[in-house]
Parts: structure tokens; sequence; C-alpha cells
């Protein structure tokens, strides 16, 4: 069974994804099949995001994770923070459950928050 859905597939899409001409892809079309050297369970997914650090540079807001990711925000996306200089950009603090950055308007010329979960994606609840 595992075959023949295979040989289905290879036979409706080519090697790129685009769909192919079924009487071209009938003469061609071999399976090909890959050795997987590793378990699911080698491989890292991440639970949890926490803020380890910050810093802007000219176009991004570049946020390191705990877990070793970096997360790149474009500064088009944060205007109050595109607009500030520089100096000002650098004064943020990272909240203490680690899921926002905030630039506290008492400490600096920016008055905003990047909240971590808004940038990674739809997130299950």
């Amino acid at each position: 069974m595992r075959s023949k859905l295979l040989k289905e597939t290879t036979l409706a899409y080519s090697k790129r994804g685009a769909n192919t001409n079924k009487k071209r892809a009938n003469s061609s079309a071999q399976t090909v099949w890959y050795n997987i050297p590793y378990p699911a369970s080698a491989y890292t997914f991440p639970k949890e995001a926490l803020i380890q650090s910050a810093r802007c540079d000219r176009n991004y807001l570049r946020i390191e994770l705990t877990d070793g990711r970096v997360l790149s925000i474009p500064l088009a996306w944060i205007p109050s923070v595109r607009n500030a200089a520089p100096v000002e950009r650098d004064k943020y603090e990272i909240s203490h459950d680690r899921r926002m950055i905030i630039w506290d308007p008492d400490k600096c010329a920016i008055n905003d928050e990047v909240r971590l979960e808004d940038y990674l994606g739809p997130q299950k609840k």
C-alpha cells in the first residue's frame, strides 16, 4: 500500500513540487527511497521561548532566545524603535518572565514593548 501511494504521488508532482503531465510522468517516474539516519527523538523541538538578550542593528531587532534561536524582527514593524536614535534603542529592559522587551519612557525616549509571542506566530492554547 505504501509503495502504491508513493508512486501515485511521484506521478502527480515533479521533483520541484509542480504538477506534471501525467503521460510524460508515467514513462519516466521512479520511486527513490532515502535512508533517515536519526529518529525524531534525536532532534530538539523547543517547548518554550524565553529572551536571553537583544540588540538593534540598522535594520533589525535581534532577539537571542535561551534555547539558542535568534529571532530577527524588521525595525519597520516597530516604528517607535525604528525612528528612535540608536543610543535610545539600547535602553531596553527584559521583563521578569523573559517574554517581553520593554522601553520605559522614564528611562529613554521610546515608550514601547515587544512581546515575543507576537512575533513567533500563532500559539496553541
